[in-house]
């Protein structure tokens, strides 16, 4: 049987709040603990998060990579969470092989922790911490089209039994999340998450056409309202690019009073 990774784009919620039962998190939460229950149990995990930006491409190297509290202004326990998951620094050293074959540039970091775009969505998925875990950064250019190359750099990792999470926020507005107060549905969220759903799952669009409103995402409907700083949405460029072809939605459900939603390859 050959193996398949699992390409996963979610969105990981506000700062720590998953972790401390936060009501308008609890969809995202139960999505997030059973998840794990329908895939195979992953040799690696490789996460792209929406928290680390570097001018080349920086890749977790350290054999027992710290975690980085990269939240301000939450209670102290926030502060004391352990994820002591293992790296795995000769994965490392194969995915900047692989960006550097395709004229990607790329560092080891073997200082840097684990932020918590990774941290608090494994809690929640893995909790045990005993799966093999390596960060890859986003590009500081914040580039849509870079963060395609970058996946499909990648894209040989589809024939290994890996989880590839893409962990960022389709919807994010920081002004917005910090002001609705209400349930009701924001008819801009709502059109630039059917858009997205649209490029990410329709079966009907040629790949050519799904990558370029990927690369073109500032054209879709509201675009810059829902996300005025691109970081949160472009690790789903990244998977995409592994993915290479249409996805399906496996999670949409409002997430502190927006739509969010998440795909698998």
């Amino acid at each position: 049987m050959t193996e398949q990774a699992t390409v996963l784009y979610i969105p990981h919620g506000g700062g720590p709040l998953p972790l401390l039962d936060d009501p308008a998190h609890a969809g995202l939460n139960r999505f997030l603990r059973n998840y794990p229950g329908g895939i195979d149990r992953p040799d690696a995990i490789i996460v792209v998060s929406a928290h680390w930006e570097e001018h080349e491409i920086g890749i977790t190297a350290s054999p027992s990579p710290p975690l980085l509290f990269d939240y301000h202004g939450f209670p102290a326990e926030t502060y004391e969470y352990r994820y002591p998951a293992p790296g795995q620094p000769q994965l490392a050293m194969r995915l900047q092989q692989m960006l550097q074959q395709a004229g990607i540039e790329s560092k080891l970091d073997d200082a840097r922790g684990l932020d918590h775009g990774v941290f608090v969505p494994l809690l929640l998925m893995y909790p045990a911490a005993d799966i093999p875990c390596v960060q890859v950064s986003l590009s500081a250019s914040l580039d849509a089209a870079l963060h395609l190359r970058i996946g499909k750099a990648l894209a040989a990792l589809k024939q290994e039994n890996l989880l590839v999470l893409g962990s960022g926020f389709s919807f994010h507005n920081m002004q917005a999340l910090t002001s609705k107060h209400d349930d009701s549905v924001d008819p801009r969220n709502q059109a630039f998450e059917d858009w997205l759903a649209q490029t990410c799952t329709d079966t009907s669009l040629a790949e050519t056409e799904r990558e370029r409103r990927l690369a073109d995402w500032q054209s879709a409907p509201h675009a810059r309202y829902c996300h005025p700083r691109e970081e949160h949405l472009l690790p789903l460029q990244v998977c995409y690019g592994i993915g290479q072809g249409p996805a399906q939605q496996v999670f949409r459900q409002p997430v502190a009073r927006f739509i969010t939603s998440a795909y698998q390859w």
